[in-house]
């Protein structure tokens, strides 16, 4: 589904006012939740650019107005990683995990930071109108399964279903 549990979005909210990120890039847009919940709370003192895979989405929730620049891009493909913060909102679960890893590497190499904020428990989910990235590929995360698998995890919270967890990379600004 193009949204996600807002059970989270505190601390997503502190972690980001903590940061004080200048460039963010958050992938799996979906509806927009992320700008959403971020933007009215502490303004906008940062360019966000966003990867949506599912070129409806974009349309659909007027993204290329709320966002500096959206791509329409598959996330297994993109190559610039170079970020205060990269988000994760909900996305890691709709690949394999050697594809998440994969991916969450590249972001490691070049990003300073990323928020993970995934399922943690048994949640499957199939094609939602019409779009097939909306299946969970893995459906079985678990707090210790992210903290085992996604390398540099410094923070992290559980919110019922979900776990947010805060990465601090060591690069430095470009």
């Amino acid at each position: 589904m193009p949204t996600s549990s807002l059970d989270n979005k505190e601390w997503i909210i502190a972690k980001v006012d903590e940061l004080q990120p200048k460039t963010i890039l958050d992938i799996g847009v979906g509806s927009g939740m992320f700008e959403e919940a971020v933007v009215p709370i502490i303004g906008k003192p940062f360019l966000l650019d966003g990867i949506e895979i599912w070129k409806p989405y974009i349309e659909q929730y007027s993204l290329e107005s709320r966002y500096d620049s959206i791509y329409n891009v598959d996330v297994r493909q993109w190559d610039n990683w170079d970020y205060d913060l990269v988000v994760f909102g909900d996305v890691l679960e709709h690949m394999v995990e050697a594809e998440a890893v994969e991916v969450w590497n590249k972001a490691r190499m070049q990003a300073r930071n990323a928020i993970i904020t995934i399922p943690i428990i048994h949640y499957p989910q199939g094609i939602h109108e019409g779009n097939p990235y909306e299946i969970h590929h893995e459906d079985n995360y678990n707090t210790q399964r992210v903290l085992d698998t996604f390398g540099g995890i410094t923070e992290y919270e559980e919110f019922g279903g979900t776990g947010a967890f805060l990465a601090r990379f060591d690069n430095a600004k470009r």
